[in-house]
């Protein structure tokens, strides 16, 4: 008698979209670090890390920022589209859709720097730089970028090809 389903066995389904998963969660983890840095550089007068480190509630937003970034990553890269079925090597080093998503990802980042640097500008009696003032509005601001990161990531890995 004929099975309905899949023709390969379950378990070896679940290994694939765990190795997926995993395989795309570092590459973004790459593209997240390279996020940072280039926010890093468009701010570099802020020292981040030491004023973070100078109060609990900025750590507490760091650590929130970075939870939520990870989730969206984690999140984007289980619903990201998965062929089971077919040459896994290809599957993973699919250049087209890695390729995809570092543009999409980099086409994101530019737009929202580009943005950010035009609110700056068009809103001169609001100076950004005051931030570095308080701890907590510096996590604030790192909170911010962290989650804007994950969002981008996300939908960069959920794009469809």
């Amino acid at each position: 008698m004929y099975e309905l389903g899949l023709a390969i066995p379950f378990w070896l389904t679940v290994i694939i979209s765990m190795a997926k998963t995993i395989w795309l969660v570092l590459i973004c983890t790459l593209l997240a670090w390279l996020g940072v840095r280039a926010m890093d550089a468009l701010t570099p007068h802020i020292p981040k890390r030491q004023r973070i480190g100078e109060s609990p509630i900025a750590t507490g937003l760091f650590i929130a920022g970075f939870f939520i970034l990870v989730g969206l990553v984690i999140h984007g890269a289980i619903t990201a589209p998965t062929v089971v079925g077919g040459p896994l090597l290809p599957y993973f080093f699919d250049f087209r859709r890695l390729g995809l998503l570092a543009m999409s990802f980099l086409i994101s980042l530019l737009i929202g720097l580009a943005l950010f640097y035009l609110l700056d500008k068009i809103t001169p009696k609001i100076p950004f730089t005051s931030i570095k003032k308080s701890p907590e509005a510096v996590g604030i601001y790192v909170f911010g970028y962290l989650v804007f990161f994950g969002l981008i990531l996300h939908a960069a890995l959920t794009t469809e090809l």
